[in-house]
């Protein structure tokens, strides 16, 4: 494996199992904000939601572009979640983090708030270095390639020198095409592009420091 310098991982069902079901809330309110405060018919919600992330990778992009959403009215509400009711400090998450040399940084489609109330509940924020949220690149989300641009650039980093650790397939393929190392965490099916594929973000110490005494 090429020497790394920087560790990037996604926040939601990455940090913490999908089985903690705290993005199950955001959704909720994602579909609240839709009807209450933008005032789309209930019934056409979740059509307009496949049809966003299809085009744009998130909900939001949508709203902005066909909506005229304020995307900060739109971030404050939806993130408006018990995340302490549904995490926890995790020691044995913390312990691998500390383990890793690298500089570690968030890379979320979520907002900054969001991420330091999900770091925070789960005892980690202290160990990472930066986190780079959706605004990263105008509300431009990931897949995209300009937020892994923006990113690569406030680092500092060239890509080659990066490993993205992502539960989300599209994600990774942007990684891998702009030259960067991916892990994919969770279940299902290892694409092409995928390095390294675990169960379990807290497995990613033992991973590395195998590939790296790999011949």
């Amino acid at each position: 494996m090429t020497a790394t310098d920087v560790l990037l991982f996604d926040l939601d069902n990455t940090l913490y199992p999908p089985e903690r079901a705290l993005f199950n809330l955001i959704d909720v309110r994602i579909n609240r904000f839709m009807t209450e405060q933008v005032g789309i018919p209930a019934g056409a919600v979740d059509a307009l939601r496949r049809e966003y992330w299809a085009a744009y990778g998130v909900t939001l992009q949508g709203l902005i572009r066909h909506h005229g959403v304020d995307p900060e009215a739109y971030l404050h509400y939806v993130h408006d979640v018990d995340v302490a009711g549904r995490l926890a400090p995790d020691p044995e998450l913390r312990d691998m983090l500390s383990s890793l040399p690298q500089r570690k940084a968030v890379f979320t489609n979520g907002s900054n708030c969001h991420a330091d109330r999900v770091l925070a509940a789960l005892g980690i924020s202290d160990r990472f270095d930066a986190v780079y949220d959706i605004r990263i690149a105008a509300y431009l989300p990931k897949p995209y390639p300009e937020p892994y641009q923006a990113v690569l650039a406030d680092l500092n980093v060239p890509a080659e020198r990066c490993i993205m650790i992502e539960d989300s397939r599209d994600n990774l393929r942007t990684a891998k095409h702009l030259g960067m190392t991916t892990v994919l965490v969770g279940a299902g099916a290892t694409p092409e592009y995928v390095d390294l594929h675990l169960p379990d973000v807290r497995a990613l110490g033992a991973a590395l420091q195998l590939a790296e005494a790999a011949p």
